[in-house]
């Protein structure tokens, strides 16, 4: 019997080094990894929850990469940004933010930090915390920027500090003087349009369709008699206007491209789809683009694009480097998370789950986590440090 035992334990050991041992040696060659400091300062206005989904991603590399406060702590997701706290009380929740700051001091928090990252600013509203109540019709709790954060913006610029912000930093409801100094100060224009990519436009069929966007288009277009995959893309003005996959363009789903050999010199993958919202958004010439976007329009396609006064490719990420520091936008809800990644104090973790998680996998969110966001953030939390030293 004893035989017997040690037999069946001998065949057991290499599940057992799989599943306990090589976890165990991940973690450890996490926590001898060496530590990073770097001073980020995170904007995120639109949490609604404890998932804080709108900057998970970043704070998720933040840990992995093991990136520290100059206070010596880690960063937490929880608290380590400015914007909305929702507290689940009848007034939703508290605002942390520069509002009522002093010129000085927010001059201070821009010498002080080395990275400035916008994540969102749409925003929180009534309907997010009420099903009852449709998002796109209640009442805003808190959102938008404002002139105290176009402060920060010109004066990290000033400090040469690294600059990074995403979709939906500017559009509804910022007001629009605030955009445009926003526009001035980052070399980019907004031209109004943003998209998002849906596997089936039947609204039988799908029913995660809004209805504003549904109306919006009835109101324009008579009927939304539109089925199979297709892009929508709509107007601050309220224009809105469908493309149907092999009809309008022959991409499924929008693809991010990024050219193998690049003047930026950025390693990302050469095609990586990409399923969500995004802006559409025009940059000075001073700007590399880092990556784009290429629907592959039909000739049909091609005109409604030119007669919505639209380019044949939308930037997706693009950089410039200034004098001293460096401006970065991101036209999509890169840092945007949507489920859980697990620990992020195991080291590999990234190159392990590439591999799992292919690129084409678009339907999942994490997929794009893996591909593409994470090596983007690192490159850029990695420059910052050493523009930082």
């Amino acid at each position: 019997m004893k035989e017997e035992f040690k037999l069946f334990t001998r065949k057991l050991w290499p599940a057992f080094l799989l599943l306990f041992g090589l976890p165990l040696m991940s973690y450890f060659i996490w926590l001898i990894f060496p530590e990073r400091q770097l001073e980020v300062l995170i904007l995120d206005k639109t949490v609604v929850d404890n998932s804080y989904q709108e900057h998970a991603g970043l704070f998720w590399a933040l840990d992995h990469l093991k990136y520290k406060k100059n206070s010596g702590e880690f960063y937490s997701k929880d608290r380590d940004y400015l914007g909305f706290f929702p507290n689940g009380k009848p007034d939703f929740g508290t605002s942390k933010d520069l509002t009522g700051k002093t010129e000085q001091q927010i001059r201070e928090l821009a010498t002080q930090s080395d990275l400035i990252y916008l994540t969102d600013s749409y925003g929180v509203y009534e309907g997010d915390f009420d099903e009852a109540k449709p998002v796109g019709l209640s009442k805003k709790v808190y959102g938008g920027l404002e002139f105290t954060d176009i402060q920060l913006i010109r004066m990290a610029k000033e400090e040469g500090k690294v600059m990074v912000a995403e979709f939906n930093s500017i559009a509804s409801p910022t007001p629009k003087p605030i955009r445009t100094e926003f526009e001035n100060l980052m070399g980019l224009k907004w031209t109004g349009w943003i998209g998002r990519y849906f596997d089936e436009l039947d609204t039988t069929v799908n029913l995660e369709i809004p209805n504003w966007m549904i109306r919006q288009y009835q109101l324009q277009h008579e009927a939304w008699s539109l089925s199979g995959p297709g892009l929508i893309f709509i107007k601050e003005s309220g224009e809105i206007e469908a493309f149907l996959f092999q009809t309008d363009y022959q991409n499924k789903v929008p693809l991010i491209r990024t050219q193998k050999v690049n003047k930026h010199g950025f390693s990302l993958p050469e095609v990586v789809p990409y399923p969500d919202w995004f802006d559409v958004m025009m940059i000075e010439r001073d700007y590399q683009v880092i990556s784009y976007y290429d629907i592959n329009p039909t000739s049909e396609g091609l005109q409604k694009l030119r007669d919505m006064g639209l380019p044949r490719f939308f930037p997706a990420a693009v950089v410039r480097h200034l004098e001293k520091g460096s401006q970065y936008y991101f036209s999509g809800d890169f840092s945007d998370l949507r489920g859980d990644l697990g620990s992020s104090r195991f080291y590999g973790v990234p190159t392990l789950w590439r591999g799992f998680y292919v690129a084409s996998d678009y339907p999942d969110r994490q997929s794009f986590f893996w591909n593409y966001y994470f090596p983007l953030i690192s490159q850029i939390l990695q420059e910052s440090r050493k523009k930082a030293n």
